[in-house]
Parts: C-alpha cells; sequence; structure tokens
C-alpha cells in the first residue's frame, strides 16, 4: 500500500482556514480526504452538511470525505484511521490536519518522523499556513505562535488582501519572506484556493529542490554576509524599520565543498542544544568525494540527509542552507559551519 500523504493546515482565526476545510468537506472535488481537527468549534463543520450523529468522533461527509476529532492524541487517531482505512470501514486517499489557531505546528510535524508505526503508513506532505492581511502584521506583532506558524510553512496563502491596499499586502508578504525565504507565498481571495495548490506540494520531500527566491537573497545578501545589525543599511524595504520578529531566517551558500564528518558533527551539537528553536532547515550541499548532492532537512531536533540527484556537468555546485529559527546564534552558525568546508 502505498504510503498516505498528509498536509497540516495552520493558521490564526479569521484567516480562512474553515472556509478552506468547508471546501475540502463538501465540494465535489472527487478525492477521498480525512479531516483531522483539534476541535469541533460550532463554527466549524454545520449540521447540515454532516451525514452521521456528531457524537461520533469520526463523521462520515456527504461527498464521501470524513471527518474527525483528536480525541486522546494524534498518533492515536491516525493509527485508528489507518486501521479502519486496511479493514476497509473507511476510505481515503489523503490526511489534512487542522492545528488551533495558537499551535506550534512543530510537533505535529514530528509525529511523521519519530514514530515508526506513523512512518510505515503515512507521508507528511506539507505545512500550509494562512496568514490574513487585515490582521496577520498584528499578530506577528502579538503573537510568537503566529511567527513560528509563518516559519514552519512550505506555503503561505496570505488572504484577506481586498481589505487592505496593496503596500500593505506587499509589506506583509515582505515580511514573511524574512521570517521564511523558502515558503511559497500565494495571495488569495478568503479561503478560495485551488485544492491542487494545497496538495502535493512535497514540502518533506528530500529530493525536492531547494526552493529560496535568488532576488530575495540578493536584495539581502549584505544582510546575510554580515551581521544582522547592518541590516537596515542595505534593504531598504520600510517593513524592517517596524518589526524585529524573534523568528528569523538565515541562509548560509558557500562554493567550497563541506567535510561530511565534521558537518555532521557540527549540525549534531547544534540541533542538541538549539533544536527547540531550530523550526526548520533544509539545505542542498556539496560534499568532498561525492558526485551527488546531499539533500538534508529538519524539524526541531529531528533531522535526516540522503544523497540528491548526480551535479549535471557544468552546475554551479554551490552549497545552500536556509535556517528558520527563534533567535537563533547566526554568527557561530556562520562560524561553524564555515569550519566544516574543505
Amino acid at each position: 500500500m502505498s504510503l498516505i500523504p498528509v498536509t497540516i493546515l495552520t493558521g490564526f482565526l479569521g484567516s480562512g482556514k474553515t472556509t478552506l476545510l468547508k471546501r475540502v468537506l463538501t465540494e465535489a472535488h472527487g478525492q477521498k480526504i480525512a479531516v483531522i481537527e483539534n476541535e469541533f468549534g460550532e463554527e466549524n463543520i454545520d449540521n447540515d452538511i454532516l451525514v452521521a450523529d456528531t457524537n461520533e468522533q469520526i463523521i462520515q461527509m456527504n461527498n464521501g470525505c470524513i471527518c474527525c476529532t483528536i480525541r486522546e492524541d494524534l498518533r492515536a487517531t491516525l493509527t485508528d484511521l489507518a486501521a479502519k482505512k486496511r479493514a476497509g470501514t473507511l476510505k481515503f486517499d489523503r490526511v489534512v490536519i487542522e492545528t488551533t489557531g495558537l499551535a506550534d505546528p512543530g510537533p505535529v510535524a514530528q509525529t511523521f518522523f519519530m514514530d515508526d508505526e506513523i512512518a510505515e503508513v503515512y507521508l507528511l506532505d506539507a505545512i500550509v499556513t494562512l496568514v490574513d492581511a487585515k490582521h496577520g502584521q498584528k499578530q506577528l506583532d502579538e503573537r510568537q505562535e503566529a511567527q513560528r506558524q509563518a516559519g514552519f510553512a512550505d506555503q503561505i496563502f496570505i488572504s484577506k488582501t481586498d481589505l487592505v491596499t496593496e503596500a500593505e499586502a506587499d509589506d506583509l508578504g515582505h515580511r514573511l519572506k524574512h521570517i521564511n525565504p523558502r515558503a511559497l507565498q500565494k495571495r488569495v481571495h478568503f479561503g478560495d484556493i485551488p485544492l491542487n495548490e494545497v496538495f502535493d506540494l512535497r514540502g518533506f520531500n528530500l529530493n525536492a529542490k531547494l526552493e529560496i527566491d535568488p532576488d530575495f537573497l540578493n536584495d539581502d545578501a549584505h544582510a546575510h554576509d554580515h551581521h544582522a545589525h547592518e541590516h537596515d543599511e542595505h534593504c531598504n524595504h520600510p517593513h524592517h524599520h517596524k518589526h524585529d520578529d524573534d523568528v528569523k531566517s538565515f541562509v548560509f551558500k558557500s562554493p567550497r565543498p563541506f567535510n561530511a564528518t565534521k558537518l555532521e558533527d557540527f549540525l549534531g551539537s547544534m540541533v542538541q542544544i538549539y533544536g527547540p528553536r531550530m523550526l526548520r532547515y533544509k539545505g542542498v550541499l556539496n560534499v568532498v568525494g561525492m558526485d551527488r548532492k546531499v539533500v538534508f532537512q529538519g524539524v526541531h531536533q529531528l533531522m535526516g540527509s540522503d544523497l540528491g540527484p548526480k551535479w549535471s556537468p557544468g552546475e554551479d555546485k554551490t552549497s545552500k542552507m536556509v535556517f528558520i529559527g527563534i533567535d537563533l546564534p547566526q554568527d557561530l552558525l556562520r562560524a561553524g559551519l564555515e569550519q566544516c568546508l574543505a
């Protein structure tokens, strides 16, 4: 049986998660989707679109999708769903997990790496974060959870842009890009998002290429190559004079190859110490003695690596890494990575 893809959906109240979930659970999209919710709020699912009595943990929808609540913990719910699928009592092809508005998606994502039984059945596809353009700046200012959600994302959808000016939407997009340069961004009208832009994003696929907008890095080359306090001089976007987010990204690039043993030891020690503050990190590396790219990624303390495709003849063999985290010691990371180069 092929692995069941899982999408984690996160975002603050009002960002359009409910609209998107309702579409998943009611639209005639022809896919069999199981939606796992942290709690059934009154606003989440209207009774008229349900087929079964809401006392059940698992509810069948009119369009064949199913919806269930996390009663004990996520692992138990996933195991239960998998058992029912094997037994043929439930049919579904993919899972969407909605986190509560204040949740940190990290522990949810870690479930798919730490637990062998879960990893044998499910494949984490991506973390999708919705941000409300009208209230997003305030939420990012006041709630570190909002910054974390942006930091974990593989895809960010900015909703309600019709309620703000173009400049305000640009400002928010720029700020989110600084928090997380590797997440793709898209503006959407409420939760009106084509489902093919939510599913099969392969955000956790180790061999997926490292998507960082190259222009973004050029704009900020000075900021990433020197100390953060020089940032404002070079990044002339007005956003920087207003916000200093706890969650920041840090990019490291080098044309020199890495010594594999040194790098493994260094990253291992950094993850031991700073793991809880490291949200997402990913890289495509040129390693001494290897003709193939080495791809690595991690969530908090969990890190994995794999051999990617061969370097093409004439390809620029620059190693690229991006770290997204809370107050990470950039100078220490940079110095340590420099020492791992051959």
